[in-house]
């Protein structure tokens, strides 16, 4: 069986339906399946979820990259979200046992391909170990990088530029874990004070490891909301992060009215158990990632069986008897029909 990789692009564009459409039946057409696409208007930006095999999910994102490339100008972009590209970031993780050797491998094609287009890419996570961090890299933002890029941050590949792409800009193309993005909706709470309690809860302030937490208030919908990624979360409790969240508003007069994930949810935050007690959106079981996953492989491993049944029963007495024979065995323990005139 081929290995299967996951993706989870990220487009800096939340509020033109037809974008979102048109990026995913690019990536879909280069034989990945499309698990989950969704946009919010206020980061204005829209994440994807997608796998498939290496050479699909490669062909994918670098589709994916030439779309925002065409359809975003980043020159008049504006989202609470940090962003210096128009395909944002990248990222490629092993799922189904995969290595995450072939996610390195993949990700550094992806950003040659990209490069490619023009675009440049910095590498992040397990494709560049220690080197700086999605936080690191987008400091500044698009506009920081147009004249030229920072002295303490080059691309791994520039794409003949000298500065981020005039409208495109650079894209950040890494391999890591799978990741937690959940948005937390909090009432009662002044900004500055979820602000300060970000700081507080993430890594870098000396809190749970794996954590990036920032305070954004969403204008549109009116939301003031705790956004975080949890790095590596199989191996983290999320549910002791959402507890230290919970305290910490709750003690100064606020409340958690709402759990959003976005993209598909890891098996870490368990959805059966969890959903009642996290108040979760859209909490269906058809975005629980093993199962979509599972799905995946099986419907992968019917169409390569098909495939291998068919070029045995249309390529002739070239191909040998215990060939045919096997391929016989196969097609009628799936229930598919019989080849003709194969030997028993």
């Amino acid at each position: 069986m081929i290995p299967v990789l996951e993706a989870v692009p990220n487009f800096s564009e939340g509020r033109d339906p037809g974008f979102l459409r048109e990026v995913t039946d690019e990536m879909g057409r280069a034989g990945v399946d499309v698990l989950d696409a969704s946009a919010d208007p206020d980061h204005h930006r829209a994440v994807v979820t997608l796998v498939g095999p290496p050479d699909g999910v490669e062909a994918a994102l670098v589709a994916g990259a030439t779309v925002a490339l065409e359809r975003i100008d980043l020159r008049s972009h504006r989202g609470v979200h940090p962003r210096i590209g128009a395909l944002d970031v990248a990222p490629v993780v092993p799922v189904a046992g995969a290595p995450m050797a072939l996610a390195v491998h993949t990700a550094r094609r992806v950003a040659h391909g990209i490069a490619a287009l023009g675009v440049p890419v910095f590498l992040y996570g397990d494709a560049a170990p220690g080197g700086p961090g999605l936080a690191v890299l987008r400091r500044g933002g698009f506009e920081g990088m147009v004249a030229g890029f920072p002295p303490d941050r080059r691309p791994f590949l520039d794409g003949g530029r000298r500065g981020a792409h005039p409208t495109a800009g650079a894209t950040c193309v890494g391999a890591r874990p799978v990741l937690l993005a959940w948005n937390l909706q909090v009432e009662g709470v002044p900004l500055e004070s979820l602000g300060a309690m970000a700081r507080r809860l993430r890594e870098s302030g000396g809190g749970f490891e794996g954590l990036r937490a920032l305070a954004l208030h969403l204008p549109e919908s009116g939301v003031t909301q705790l956004s975080m990624n949890l790095e590596d979360v199989e191996r983290r409790d999320p549910e002791a992060v959402f507890r230290a969240v919970e305290v910490a508003v709750e003690a100064i007069g606020g409340r958690i009215r709402a759990t959003e994930v976005v993209g598909m949810i890891p098996d870490a935050l368990v959805l059966r158990t969890s959903a009642r007690r996290l108040d979760l959106l859209d909490a269906r079981p058809d975005r629980l990632l093993s199962a979509r996953l599972a799905d995946h492989v099986a419907r992968r491993g019917s169409r390569d069986l098909d495939t291998l049944i068919s070029w045995a029963r249309t390529a002739g007495p070239g191909v040998p008897a215990d060939v045919r024979g096997a391929a016989e065995r196969l097609a009628l323990s799936s229930t598919t029909t019989p080849i003709p005139g194969d030997p028993a």
